[in-house]
């Protein structure tokens, strides 16, 4: 029974993200990726993680998503910058394409593999909570990626700060 709902959240997922590099107005694309991350927190919520569910709503569908429309609306006002064609736009693409069919190959192959298996079993977080799982991994194993996230978003909100006083 719950596989009618992941191929609906999968299915729409992929065909909002399609639509993401698919279509030629940036806000367009924006509202397609806000699609793609309600779909992967309905995913979530799939697999009985309604921190994660709720954490992806609030700070990219919510949070990052609103600085992507942000940065599009101050950059380009009424102007398409998707117009002008690269020359080298669709060899790029061609190569970028045969290593996306490389790499689903490689997954496909690997697939039949049996999983890993982490320090967070099943049993483990429905002792301590999902909550505590995700802040425990957040800042042992992955402090250095979240820090370096964090100043990737500071340094953007700087950027979008000069290019807004530029203008004026």
């Amino acid at each position: 029974m719950e596989l009618i709902p992941f191929y609906f959240l999968a299915a729409l997922g992929v065909i909002a993200a399609l639509g993401v590099v698919m279509l030629r107005n940036p806000v367009y694309s924006a509202l397609c990726l806000a699609v793609v991350f309600v779909s992967l927190a309905g995913l979530y919520v799939l697999l009985s993680a309604p921190f994660l569910a709720a954490a992806q709503v609030m700070i990219y569908a919510g949070a990052i998503l609103i600085l992507f429309v942000f940065v599009i609306m101050l950059l380009s006002p009424g102007s398409d910058p998707l117009k002008e064609e690269l020359k080298w736009q669709r060899p790029l693409a061609v190569i970028f394409g045969v290593a996306l069919v490389a790499q689903l190959a490689l997954v496909i192959a690997l697939a039949v593999l049996p999983p890993t298996r982490g320090p967070f079993t099943p049993e483990l977080i429905a002792q301590i909570g999902s909550t505590q799982a995700v802040g425990a991994s957040l800042f042992t194993d992955f402090l250095l990626p979240f820090e370096i996230t964090s100043l990737l978003l500071l340094v953007a909100i700087v950027g979008v700060i000069v290019l807004a006083k530029k203008r004026q």
